[in-house]
């Protein structure tokens, strides 16, 4: 297969859309906890679509894993429960700061995170396997690609404190009852502890990745068409972060007395402004609120399509870049930084649509603006930097991407 970049650009796009958007769905979702519509959703995403895709577009996809060895399987999966973790709490970012902003910080957090982790790790243990494709930390240091790239890290930390500030102000600014119309449990400084957690432990998606290649090179011998050879460690990767999810989903069910609502027709009055937009970790308030509603009934059927439709997105940004990086060579460095960027214009998109600044001062929308903008060029960054430990200067990959090789 001839790799064409142009067609990677595209589907890094096309994951980075999946990524962006999946999360607008949930908003259909009524009187549901978030606990409920999360597993719901996560059930697609971890569960259904990984192991489909990978029956249906690969080959021989149950004895490729079963030559794995059991470290291989185990690592996998161990490091997508750590991903996992990641995952979670990224939806709680989404729910503390809405999507423009808790997406901006939690994925810059996750590009500088992703990029500095496994260099830092390969240099405590440069024997174990799961690294032995990373960067050493020591060697970035004393290389020119390692310092564009170190220094990209410092721009993407830029970014993440200029989106802080953004949200800083809109807190401060906002009447309480604006800020509630569009995300109704905004909480800057809950979000931006949850988001700093989330890209440190997204960060083990790469180790997932990493230690899984021995799948993909089965697959690939398989005789797997190679765009689809990076399917086939999906479902042991998001299995992972599958038990991680469903073992918190669980306790809060049972905490906040919401398991019923999987079967019910009708919602307790404590949980009936549940929803997608709505709250669930606080029974007293929405007690209170309760107190006029009127309709208990639960729209069963929607609420399982649009958790459905939810998941599924979530999982098509993998589908999708695990196509798209295979059409990258030789510009496989760029993979990250297209997903990465993708995301975050995606996700702003939809948070300027729902109106989540409605309301919020010029400088609040100059803020997140320059946020977003500076996150982007931190993967530029990171991009150009990985770009150059190939040995190329910055002339020559500027004459490569714009000129022709």
């Amino acid at each position: 297969m001839t790799p064409n970049p142009f067609l990677g650009v595209l589907l890094h796009w096309c994951g980075g859309l999946a990524s962006g958007s999946f999360y607008v769905p949930y908003k259909g979702v009524k009187k549901w906890s978030w606990e409920t519509y999360w597993l719901v959703g996560g059930i697609f995403s971890w569960i259904i679509c990984p192991w489909a895709f990978a029956y249906f577009m690969t080959n021989d996809l149950f004895g490729v894993l079963a030559q794995q060895s059991m470290s291989t399987l185990w690592w996998t999966y161990f490091f997508g429960v750590l991903w996992g973790l990641g995952g979670l709490t990224y939806g709680l970012t989404m729910r503390f700061l809405g999507l423009s902003l808790g997406t901006g910080v939690a994925l810059g957090y996750c590009a500088a995170f992703g990029t500095l982790v496994p260099p830092i790790f390969k240099a405590l243990t440069p024997n174990f396997f799961v690294f032995a494709g990373s960067a050493n930390i020591l060697d970035l240091i004393k290389s020119n690609s390692g310092q564009v790239t170190l220094a990209g890290v410092g721009v993407c930390m830029v970014g993440i404190a200029i989106a802080a500030m953004a949200g800083y102000v809109k807190e401060s600014q906002m009447p309480e009852e604006q800020k509630k119309k569009s995300i109704k449990e905004f909480n800057f400084k809950k979000g931006i502890l949850v988001a700093t957690f989330c890209g440190i432990m997204s960060a083990c998606f790469a180790f997932a990745l990493q230690a899984g290649k021995g799948i993909n090179a089965a697959s690939l011998a398989a005789h797997t068409n190679p765009i689809w050879t990076g399917l086939p460690a999906l479902p042991v990767l998001l299995l992972g972060g599958f038990t991680t999810n469903f073992i918190w989903c669980v306790l809060l069910n049972v905490k906040n007395g919401s398991g019923y609502q999987y079967l019910a027709s009708h919602v307790k009055p404590e949980h009936a402004h549940h929803g997608g937009t709505g709250s669930e970790h606080a029974p007293a308030e929405t007690a209170a609120m309760s107190a006029g509603a009127v309709d208990l009934k639960i729209p069963v059927l929607p609420n399982y399509l649009f958790s459905a439709l939810a998941g599924t997105t979530w999982y098509f940004q993998f589908f999708f870049y695990t196509m798209g990086a295979t059409q990258m060579v030789p510009y496989d460095f760029a993979s990250w930084t297209l997903h990465m960027s993708s995301i975050i214009i995606f996700a702003t998109m939809w948070g300027w649509i729902f109106h989540e600044w409605k309301g919020s001062s010029k400088k609040a929308h100059l803020l997140i603006a320059g946020g977003i903008a500076t996150l982007i060029l931190s993967t530029v960054v990171i991009g150009l930097g990985t770009a150059m430990s190939g040995g190329k200067s910055f002339s020559q990959i500027v004459h490569m991407l714009f000129g022709g090789a």
